[in-house]
């Protein structure tokens, strides 16, 4: 009865991302092309030498705000993007954790939180490199924004038989059995000002690549994040 109702709920989230993964994109495609418009015209202001620097400067700014909206987008898209799209590499997963890591120290200190690794010497996988780095950035950073200030961030990584399990255990305040099982859901979102399409797309990513991921949690105690991807022999 378990592994029937696993099955049901897997094959509920399958149709769940394909859905909105068809949405999403027809949505995305329609804001790119006035995004794409509106900062092509603000660059050529820019490189206007009618314009001084302080309107350049909101020129720029303006420039900046429209590449966050198209890496949102690009987000959108990977929801749609079939298996054969992405390139398949041999990847080191502490070489990927340690990039990853290094980025979000800087984001990571506003809370003057800590991000501790341990991760163990081969681990390799075979993924597309560029949305593993996006998987494991939205998880490290949804770990980071629950844990209390001034808490650590705690990644690890290591061989378990077959498999390479990444684990991401956070120190905050934990969530009930009913808000974990809900993690995934298109538009489920813990954040008060957050769209839920960040962890589907991680959800979507290891699923694409064969992969396993599990959270668990209790109220008061934090949450552990685990990935699990086969492994291959870094021959």
């Amino acid at each position: 009865m378990k592994k029937q109702q696993l099955y049901y709920e897997q094959l509920q989230q399958s149709e769940r991302l394909k859905m909105v993964g068809q949405l999403t994109a027809a949505v995305a495609h329609e804001i790119r092309n006035p995004v794409t418009v509106v900062r092509g015209f603000l660059q050529f202001f820019d490189e206007d030498p009618s314009f001084d620097d302080p309107m350049k400067r909101k020129f720029k700014l303006m420039i900046d705000e429209l590449n966050t909206v198209e890496q949102i987008i690009s987000q959108f898209l990977t929801l749609s993007k079939p298996n054969g799209e992405q390139k398949l590499e041999k990847v080191d997963v502490k070489d990927v954790i340690e990039s990853v890591t290094g980025l979000l120290h800087s984001y990571a200190m506003l809370s003057d939180n800590q991000i501790v690794t341990y991760v163990e010497e081969d681990c390799m996988i075979s993924i597309n490199k560029i949305e593993f780095k996006q998987l494991l950035i939205n998880i490290i950073k949804n770990a980071l924004e629950a844990s209390d200030v001034g808490k650590s961030v705690s990644i690890m990584a290591n061989r378990n038989n077959n498999f390479i399990e990444i684990t991401i255990i956070d120190e905050g305040s934990g969530m009930s059995e009913a808000e974990v099982k809900s993690l995934g859901t298109p538009f489920y979102s813990l954040k008060s000002n957050g769209t839920g399409l960040g962890l589907m797309i991680c959800f979507n990513i290891v699923e694409k690549y064969g992969g396993e991921i599990y959270y668990s949690s209790s109220v008061g105690k934090g949450t552990t994040a685990t990935i699990r991807f086969l492994a291959i022999n870094d021959q």
